[in-house]
């Protein structure tokens, strides 16, 4: 049976938020920001998870090995805007159990 996967998101007022975040709702780590309500509405997923806007742009905080990122990705984060060297896009990051423990910032509006 999937179990929830601890995750601290730091929202762009600089709140950490301790999420459990479900593994069984294919949902992404853009989606659990939008569910909890950690951006103002409008501000994070504009594009709806296609990676085609980087609203959803977030820095990974702790050392974890995450999916490779697509071309989709990279090639929307070389256009970005705050892009750092963790950066990546939160509708790209799937919720499983192997995101135990991640902490992620979300990065600044633009």
């Amino acid at each position: 049976m999937a179990q929830d996967v601890n995750i601290k998101i730091t929202d762009r007022e600089g709140v950490v938020h301790e999420i459990q975040a479900p593994t069984d709702m294919a949902m992404t780590i853009m989606e659990v920001c939008r569910a909890c309500e950690l951006a103002p509405e409008g501000t994070i997923g504009v594009c709806g998870g296609m990676a085609m806007c980087a609203s959803c742009q977030c820095y990974v905080l702790n050392d974890f090995d995450l999916p490779e990122m697509g071309d989709e990705e990279e090639a929307m984060l070389s256009e970005a805007f705050y892009v750092k060297p963790n950066s990546r896009l939160g509708c790209q990051i799937p919720i499983t159990e192997d995101l135990e423990g991640l902490e992620i910032e979300l990065a600044p509006e633009y």
